[in-house]
């Protein structure tokens, strides 16, 4: 129970991947943390993925207070896209990440670390398609696996998964 103790925000919107949400959230748990899926201010009470599977969304960003969350990850898919136009989601974020918190992002989910204004100067990864985008919001982009700077945790597609929720344990622990 490494992460007994500790509260994890999951970010969840309308066509999530569905193992870039559901991985991490049983790992959080397995771990031992509280995990709650937050959604966008506008989100509906439940979201479905890219292959339609639901997840109920515990409470809105708008509701949800960085202080009582020691991380949130990020779910890539179509959902970042809609996520990044939410300015409570932004805020959300951005204010975990200027406290030094838990910030994980995986594969599209980089689009949410750009519009909050977090990246620059950061060492990233993303899937390659927003390679160009991570890089304009002046982060120093890498293809790797997992990438950890600081509380930023980074991967690039469902196939990283083991090394990413990995590091969010040992950096969360």
């Amino acid at each position: 129970m490494q992460l007994k103790g500790k509260k994890v925000a999951i970010l969840a919107e309308e066509l999530y991947e569905d193992t870039e949400l559901w991985y991490p959230y049983h790992r959080m748990r397995e771990a031992g943390a509280d995990v709650k899926i937050v959604g966008a201010a506008s989100s509906p009470d439940v979201v479905g993925s890219k292959y339609g599977y639901p997840v109920k969304i515990h409470l809105r960003a708008s509701e949800a207070n960085p202080d009582d969350f020691d991380a949130v990850i990020i779910p890539g898919g179509y959902a970042p896209d809609r996520l990044r136009r939410c300015k409570a989601t932004l805020g959300f974020v951005k204010n975990l990440f200027d406290q030094g918190k838990v910030v994980a992002a995986i594969c599209h989910a980089g689009w949410v670390l750009v519009s909050a204004g977090v990246l620059k100067g950061k060492r990233v990864t993303s899937y390659f398609a927003i390679k160009d985008d991570m890089m304009n919001a002046g982060a120093d982009w890498v293809d790797e696996e997992v990438v950890v700077d600081g509380g930023l945790i980074t991967s690039r597609c469902p196939a990283d998964l083991p090394a990413f929720c990995r590091e969010i344990i040992r950096v969360l622990s």
